[in-house]
């Protein structure tokens, strides 16, 4: 499959210049169709996830799911987009129409942009830079910041409110989630994406390091504003949370970028804690590596939807308890327990399988013992006493009494 991109891309190249365009522009050009592509295979892909996860919520709630717009309902999606065109674009009256039209665009691109650094097989990269742990973490910021300006923009106070939240939450889970992808840097000595791969063959970083793997789909999970944490649209008290101003394709943008940012949370978890495209025969024939990488990317797609149809929303403190008193305090501990570990292992340079559990065992050792220790240290609940009610007594009462 590599050797068919890189026939292709020579002729297209050659084609290009042949056409009288400079070498700088033909490859500028070339740049350009990749990343049209990558757009394109990302709305095919969300367009596919809107139908799964209908159907896969129909099952666990005891329904059937979207069954009437074709068979077993898989023209669904088709009919919500053509919903979505053809409703009216509104921009309320005293909003900042600048910032309120640029929200939804940078929530889209934010999401888009990650995907040019993926590595989706042995030779089909994107972009290979060697600093593609700090690019996604850089690029996800933005998504906070299209939500903020759609809040702030909308001229609305439940949207300023959600919005005033999303700023509360998110900044608060990128904290463990940036912690925990240091992780993977630590182990793979590198920053480059496809380095991080390859140090994952042939155990991944899931079974040396289970916690930043755990805390990473948390605070994910958290960054998308998935049930549990789903306090960004909590329709019950903000309407429709930070979007409520939006209709037409402007909501439609918010939306694909979630379903899209919740697929590629998969593949992030993919690529630093699944071995990204490695398994069997990936690098002799890359196809396999691509299947691999989209197969493990699913699987973790539908572990979130499992957990977020199944768990109840939790509240906004419980929410932030969790992340400031648990998540970051064990985050750090566990930074400081892989380094010294892995320095130590480096050392003595033991048997692979015997530095793989050797760090297993002291993961869970620490998993363990602080939910112990939470569990030893919860918070006083402060008891409070009322003042015994007055009870009305009526006159014909008194009377009957007598």
């Amino acid at each position: 499959m590599a050797d068919l991109i890189n026939v292709i891309e020579s002729w297209l190249y050659n084609l290009i210049v042949g056409w009288g365009a400079s070498q700088g522009l033909a490859q500028f050009i070339l740049q350009v169709l990749g990343s049209v592509l990558v757009v394109i295979l990302c709305f095919v892909i969300v367009i596919a996830l809107i139908w799964v996860e209908r159907k896969l919520a129909g099952r666990i709630q005891d329904r059937f799911g979207p069954n009437r717009a074709g068979p077993y309902g898989i023209f669904q999606s088709f009919a919500d987009i053509i919903k979505i065109f053809t409703k009216e674009y509104v921009t309320p009256t005293g909003a900042d129409k600048g910032l309120f039209n640029i929200a939804p665009v940078l929530a889209m691109a934010s999401v888009l942009a990650i995907w040019a650094v993926f590595p989706f097989a042995i030779n089909v990269i994107g972009a290979d830079i060697s600093v593609g742990v700090l690019y996604i973490v850089a690029i996800g910021s933005f998504g906070i910041l299209a939500i903020l300006m759609a809040g702030w923009s909308s001229n609305n106070r439940f949207a300023l409110l959600g919005a005033s939240r999303s700023v509360a939450m998110l900044i608060s889970y990128e904290i463990p989630m940036v912690i925990s992808l240091l992780i993977p840097v630590l182990l793979a000595k590198s920053m480059n994406l496809s380095a991080i791969i390859d140090a994952q063959r042939p155990w991944w970083f899931l079974i040396v390091a289970p916690i930043a793997a755990l805390f990473f789909l948390i605070s994910s999970m958290a960054e998308i504003g998935k049930a549990p944490f789903d306090l960004l649209e909590a329709e019950s008290e903000l309407v429709a949370g930070y979007h409520t101003e939006y209709s037409g394709m402007k909501f439609g943008m918010f939306y694909v970028a979630e379903f899209l940012h919740q697929y590629t949370v998969g593949a992030l978890m993919t690529i630093f804690f699944l071995g990204g495209w490695s398994g069997p025969l990936a690098a002799t024939w890359p196809i396999l590596g691509v299947i691999y990488f989209f197969t493990k990317t699913f699987i973790v797609y539908l572990m979130i939807s499992w957990i977020r149809l199944s768990l109840p929303r939790i509240r906004i403190d419980e929410m932030l308890n969790l992340n400031w008193k648990f998540l970051i305090p064990v985050s750090f501990l566990n930074l400081i327990m892989v380094a010294v570990a892995d320095r130590v292992l480096m050392e003595l340079d033991p048997a692979r399988w015997i530095y793989v559990g050797v760090m297993f065992v002291l993961s869970m050792a620490l998993l363990l013992t602080s939910l112990f220790v939470a569990g030893k240290t919860k918070p006083a609940v402060e008891r409070v006493e009322f003042p015994p009610r007055a009870v009305a007594v009526s006159p014909q009462s008194d009377r009957s009494k007598s």
